[in-house]
């Protein structure tokens, strides 16, 4: 994996990283701990290498789009459980 993807992944996690921290500083409704914010950043970070892994090993673009998809909607299912508990789950904390 080249330099310049890893740098990539990392601006667009530090990018999506700060919408939340702009929030907390104009309303009470998002109140995020750096715990959030680390498991936030590792997940996008992680999601964001295997779709370069993916878009570098897999040549059919049909390929990488059914499996970029498949590891973007994982990345959501994964999201929205620790956000509100979908499935009930103890990492939602129910």
């Amino acid at each position: 994996m080249r330099t310049e993807d890893l740098s990539v992944t990392l601006f667009v996690v530090v990018t999506i990283s700060l919408i939340p921290l702009l929030a907390m500083q104009f309303t009470n409704e998002v109140n995020w701990s750096g715990f959030d914010f680390l498991v936030m950043g590792s997940l996008l970070f992680l999601s964001g290498l295997a779709i370069q892994f993916v878009r570098h090993k897999l040549k059919s673009r049909k390929q990488r789009i059914i499996a970029s998809s498949a590891i973007l909607i994982l990345l959501f299912i994964i999201w929205a459980e620790l956000a509100v508990g979908i499935f009930g789950t103890p990492f939602a904390g129910s």
